[in-house]
């Protein structure tokens, strides 16, 4: 697996693995056969795995920290903190933004016991809380640091000048945001600054929540519990009118000798040698085409066909209130 740095703490496989959809937001799945995925992923060397608190609550931290005994030296492993979390049936589990500082620490402790490890590799805050100044988050994360209990720093969709703020407290490593085909946001003002201040950029669904792997076409396929049957983009009618982007996906994958998803991810590796992907996958088979798409290379003028070609996609990523927590 061919491998890319996250600032200058960390080296990780060019595709990672990001695993909320094993126990969170899509429906979950048995997990035996999750820990056998995670299994095969440290075997391939997809080495940079990504979690949170919230996924689950809980669980997926849990899920990780099982699949992690004896392969903690493959794994570099991401979570994150920043929201109250509420356990108590019928209440909506990630509740308001919270990145006090005596929070952050909290988490910290409360996640390395989840994960059953010494050091979270990459620790990230998960949404900017707007009542607390990043500068005591940050502050109380590079503590963490200091302590031996987090080695490189993230943040989650924040915007450019809370990403300057936060830099100039302790380096940031990786920013996570959402980049595929299908949403472009960071282009514009993102990526460019995460190349002048050397953050790497790591985007989540880098396969458009799975429309991009041309198997999800209609609104009827997504299970009960799907967070995805809330979003704009997942209704019938913005899927309908992006079908025919699948479909020239499709096509032009298919002129390669390769799938829709591999030639998604390979051009997302193309845009900068910064960005590292990491896309879910829930079985091993899709484990072992996401990493392959690592060896594939684009051409400039390959990748400049395949974004023009996908471009004007149908349908917000989130809806208005969960667009309103990103880009603080």
């Amino acid at each position: 697996m061919h491998q890319r740095k996250l600032g200058t703490e960390l080296t990780v496989s060019a595709i990672g693995l990001g695993c909320m959809g094993m126990s969170h937001a899509y429906g979950g799945q048995d997990e035996a056969e999750s820990i056998r995925t995670l299994h095969r992923a440290a075997e391939i060397g997809v080495s940079f795995w990504d979690t949170a608190e919230v996924y689950g609550p809980f669980t997926n931290e849990e899920l990780l920290g099982k699949a992690l005994k004896g392969r903690r030296d493959r794994v570099v492993v991401a979570t994150k903190f920043g929201f109250d979390i509420s356990t108590e049936p019928g209440a909506n589990p990630m509740g308001g933004t919270n990145s006090r500082p005596e929070h952050v620490k909290a988490v910290c402790d409360q996640s390395l016991k989840r994960l059953g490890i010494e050091t979270i590799d990459l620790f990230y805050q998960h949404r900017v809380d707007p009542n607390v100044p990043i500068e005591e988050t940050v502050g109380a994360m590079a503590e963490l640091v200091k302590a031996g209990k987090v080695r490189a720093l993230g943040l989650s969709e924040a915007g450019p000048e809370t990403i300057r703020r936060a830099h100039a407290v302790h380096p940031i490593a990786a920013l996570q945001n959402e980049y595929s085909l299908f949403t472009r946001d960071p282009e514009a003002e993102i990526i460019p600054l995460c190349a002048e201040l050397g953050i790497a950029l790591v985007p989540y669904s880098p396969l458009g929540r799975g429309q991009l792997t041309g198997g999800l076409t209609s609104p009827d396929q997504l299970s009960e519990g799907d967070f995805r049957k809330d979003l704009p983009r997942f209704q019938a009618e913005a899927m309908a009118a992006n079908a025919a982007l699948v479909e020239t996906l499709k096509s032009l994958a298919a002129a390669r000798g390769v799938t829709a998803a591999q030639l998604a991810l390979a051009w997302l590796l193309s845009r900068k040698e910064f960005v590292v992907p990491i896309p879910g996958a829930r079985k091993i088979r899709h484990l072992e085409e996401n990493a392959a798409a690592a060896d594939i290379a684009l051409t400039e003028s390959e990748q400049a066909e395949i974004g023009e070609r996908l471009a004007n996609v149908a349908g917000a990523r989130y809806r208005p209130d969960q667009l309103a927590m990103t880009g603080r």
